[in-house]
């Protein structure tokens, strides 16, 4: 007579297919999120992963949590890009290097630049590391003007709308000129410097900055339950 398999030895069946199921689900999110934004459909996730629809909801109730655990490295390191340049000896070539590391991301990788330009309404983690960044970036911002380097009306918001720009421009050249981001930044660049200081519009200020990052994630579908981005005015 053939042995019947215990309970426990069918839980732990059943929990490796759990942990392999949403290993596939994560790869195949990563890849078509790097393929086609963080907008792309869940169903094409679902059959890339070889899983039922009903087994990625059940694992990733929301399409944050799928972007969140498909990202998960690239949410706790691209602090550490504006960390490392503040070790720059040369302040501003820490400064330009960090946008510069940036922008290459977002060129290299359509989810990760959907991810620069927006903020996950209720993960801990990207807050934590939007935190990270800011507070480098701002250091960043402040070492390469008391160096003179660049100019004194710059602001860290500024730095958003940079890779506003460059989102832009790599979503329309993409196919017929996907070097053309280059001369986007060369152009920004060479305009913070102090030799270029014309008087400016004013820059967004830090509200309406984070309205503008929970707008655009609103509108790639990842709106928290209940929040209006609209809280604070």
């Amino acid at each position: 007579m053939a042995a019947t398999e215990s309970p426990r030895t069918a839980e732990r069946g059943l929990r490796a297919d759990a942990v392999r199921n949403r290993q596939r689900i994560v790869q195949a999110a990563r890849q078509i999120f790097e393929e086609r934004g963080l907008d792309a459909p869940l169903d094409e996730v679902a059959e890339r992963a070889g899983v039922g629809a009903g087994t990625l909801y059940r694992r990733f109730p929301t399409r944050e949590e799928l972007v969140e655990a498909a990202f998960a490295e690239e949410l706790t390191t691209v602090g550490a890009i504006a960390e490392e340049a503040l070790r720059c000896e040369d302040a501003w070539v820490g400064f330009s290097t960090f946008v510069e590391r940036l922008c290459a991301a977002m060129a290299a990788d359509r989810g990760l630049g959907d991810l620069l330009v927006l903020r996950l309404p209720t993960s801990q983690v990207a807050a934590t590391s939007c935190e990270r960044q800011n507070r480098a970036v701002s250091e960043l911002v402040r070492r390469a003007q008391e160096a003179g380097a660049l100019r004194e009306d710059f602001v860290p918001e500024d730095i958003l709308l940079f890779l506003m720009a460059n989102a832009g421009v790599i979503e329309v050249t993409r196919d017929a000129a996907p070097h053309a981001w280059r001369r986007l930044v060369a152009f920004l660049l060479e305009a913070c410097r102090p030799g270029h200081a014309g008087p400016l519009p004013a820059a967004p200020t830090p509200l309406q900055t984070q309205r503008a990052l929970l707008g655009n994630a609103e509108a790639k579908g990842l709106k928290a339950p209940g929040r209006d981005i609209r809280e604070g005015d």
